[in-house]
């Protein structure tokens, strides 16, 4: 049957979006339009908000990435907006200064750009945009950030490599505006890198 979806997020990462503000301040706003190609990421962000204001002005942005216990988190910053006065397209946010605490997430200095990590997120991936552009609609602001530097939690990385291990890694996954992580591994691309190197997880969360 055709059907007309008020939205589009058939199953996408949600990502904890880093920025500084015109006073140096961090903002933090969750979103889920991002996908990565090789070491750039593109990010579809509303256009009326602050944190299109503030890569408009300052292109440094941290792209920080929680696990499934943190949705909590998320969903607190969900009706905040760093926008004041709030736009008149989002009636049901409200504003707020200080994300971070709002959220109850600790801010981490980054390495290489000006906005904070999210100390409590298991990957960060530093990055400046280059390239940024209008949606057909105008409705969002497209940027393609290229990532600086990574940085994980150490359980996430396969011993002795730059490798992130997939099967102790599992997103924070925002399906039709509800929260889910992954499942257990259905198999592997013939592309893999960790295949073999790493035992599946049981139903407890062991390996082994």
């Amino acid at each position: 049957m055709e059907i007309k979806p008020r939205i589009l997020y058939f199953g996408t990462p949600v990502v904890l979006l880093s920025t500084e503000n015109d006073d140096g301040s961090p903002n933090l706003a969750p979103m889920s339009s991002a996908w990565a190609l090789g070491w750039t990421v593109v990010l579809g962000i509303a256009a009326d908000g602050q944190t299109a204001h503030n890569l408009r002005a300052r292109p440094d942005v941290v792209v920080n990435l929680p696990a499934p216990a943190q949705w909590e988190a998320v969903e607190r910053l969900a009706p905040l907006t760093g926008r004041d006065p709030v736009p008149a397209t989002k009636p049901m946010f409200r504003h707020e200064r200080e994300k971070f605490e709002a959220a109850g997430l600790t801010p981490e200095p980054s390495r290489l750009v000006r906005p904070p990590r999210v100390a409590e997120c298991p990957l960060q991936l530093e990055a400046r945009s280059v390239i940024e552009q209008s949606d057909t609609a105008q409705d969002f602001h497209i940027v393609q950030a290229r990532v600086l530097a990574v940085h994980a939690s150490p359980e996430l990385v396969v011993p002795g490599t730059d490798h992130v291990d997939p099967g102790a890694w599992s997103p924070l996954i925002y399906n039709f505006r509800h929260y889910f992580g992954l499942g257990t591994e259905l198999g592997h691309s013939f592309r893999s890198e960790t295949a073999g190197t790493v035992e599946p997880l049981d139903g407890l969360g062991n390996r082994g």
